[in-house]
């Protein structure tokens, strides 16, 4: 018998175990973000039954404290007839624009001066010790003085946001840059890449993973230096809801407009990972994903 039929149906059996063990990891993986999804959901609905049953039995104060309730009302009667500064939805997008619009220049400016820092040395040996004392300071803190500079509208807000986002994106940018394989630097000027060549298509890709771990976080800094600026003084945004709230002792208020934070802060983490995900489409998957 020729070896080719004997060898033929072992490889359809081989063939097929590997499609079955990879249906089967398939299963595992959807078995998995089920139950984190379900253990999730039901966490917070466990969470929030608690709060609202401790509000009800007077456990905790629920004047100081709300409850869970009190929040969706709050919510819901903003929605549907806005709020005392004008409708809902553009108290929303004006945090959002600020947010977007320092997170934008912060992002911008983090990354150049990173990888400008950790191409050229010189640059980080003067300009590093003021990158590091400016990184020290209390940024919140500056909010009131943006607000002197820039006044009530969204400028102050802005700056705010832009010096929160810098430093996490500049370090991660920096660092990035100095992590880059040298052997990899050193085959594209052996094969005649000039600095700029090894910057764009050596340097600046191998970072770029670098720097997408730090946009996750310096969104999140984006939204609150958006927010603590219109709390200390604006004409629209969340941040002032947050303020008019407490000023006239509504607790719902507070906590309903830190709800609808959460959820735009959410709602631009899922934008930035299905981004990262389409941009690292070769990078393996966690293997604690198929767990």
């Amino acid at each position: 018998m020729p070896p080719e039929t004997v060898h033929a149906p072992v490889a359809v059996v081989k063939s097929g175990a590997r499609a079955d063990r990879s249906r089967e990891r398939a299963r595992a993986a959807r078995r998995r973000r089920l139950l984190v999804y379900g253990t999730r959901v039901l966490l917070l609905v466990g969470l929030l039954g608690l709060w609202e049953g401790l509000a009800r039995a007077a456990v905790i104060d629920p004047f100081n404290f709300s409850m869970p309730s009190r929040i969706w009302d709050q919510m819901s009667q903003w929605a549907l007839n806005g709020t005392p500064q004008g409708p809902l939805w553009e108290q929303i997008w004006y945090t959002l624009y600020e947010a977007l619009l320092g997170w934008v220049i912060g992002v911008l400016t983090g990354v150049v001066l990173g990888i400008a820092l950790g191409r050229v040395r010189f640059l980080a040996d003067v300009l590093g010790p003021y990158i590091k004392v400016l990184n020290a300071l209390p940024r919140i803190v500056l909010a009131p003085i943006f607000l002197i500079w820039f006044g009530l509208g969204p400028a102050s807000k802005v700056a705010s946001a832009v010096v929160l986002v810098f430093f996490p994106v500049f370090f991660n940018a920096f660092q990035g840059a100095r992590e880059v394989d040298r052997n990899l630097v050193a085959n594209s000027r052996i094969l005649g890449a000039s600095n700029r060549q090894v910057t764009l298509q050596v340097v600046i890709p191998s970072a770029t993973s670098w720097i997408f771990t730090s946009l996750h976080v310096s969104f999140g800094f984006a939204l609150i230096g958006a927010i603590v600026g219109e709390y200390i003084g604006a004409t629209k945004g969340l941040g002032l809801l947050v303020a008019a709230s407490q000023g006239t002792f509504n607790a719902a208020g507070v906590y309903a407009a830190m709800a609808i934070l959460a959820l735009v802060a959410l709602v631009a983490e899922g934008l930035l990972a299905f981004l990262e995900k389409r941009l690292f489409r070769w990078k393996p998957a966690d293997a604690s994903d198929g767990r």
